[in-house]
């Protein structure tokens, strides 16, 4: 696995949280949200309220954005910090959907606390496909990935 895919996938799997970024209308609206990917790197998992804004917004524009970064750290420029874009296409997973069970197992094993949220009735479990990424590992180290290529680093 090359270095910028192990920082990919250290990114995903060890940060807990994104900037999420939805359409009102025509305007960006960010938010932050708790996440967990696929087994296989293809999607990320969002449990979401639908009183909240950000939710309404993927009910009516599916284009979402996330934003994982790493935690700031003393003595490191903010520019710096490695950080993942993921451009995806959000839709509500039904329990009776095929992928709910596995995407809610991969949720709860990130945040077993949240189990309860989910006996919620206006919490829904949002599937969020990646259809590609920019991975800023730090100054002058850049690249775009292929939901592909995004998928076997964060898998592999």
């Amino acid at each position: 696995m090359s270095a910028s895919h192990a920082l990919l996938k250290s990114l995903v799997t060890q940060v807990s949280n994104a900037a999420l970024g939805t359409l009102d209308g025509e305007s960006p609206f960010v938010s932050m949200t708790p996440f967990a990917v696929a087994a296989d790197g293809r999607s990320l998992f969002v449990h979401v309220s639908r009183l909240a804004a950000h939710t309404r917004h993927m009910l009516a524009h599916p284009a979402v954005s996330l934003l994982v970064m790493e935690p700031e750290a003393p003595g490191k420029m903010p520019q710096g910090l490695a950080r993942v874009t993921i451009q995806g296409r959000a839709w509500t997973l039904s329990p009776q959907d095929p992928a709910y069970t596995g995407g809610k197992d991969r949720y709860l094993a990130k945040f077993p606390s949240a189990a309860e949220l989910f006996q919620f009735p206006d919490f829904d479990l949002v599937q969020i496909e990646v259809l590609s990424a920019r991975l800023v590992g730090g100054f002058a180290q850049a690249s775009s990935l292929s939901a592909e290529t995004f998928a076997r680093a964060v898998a592999g």
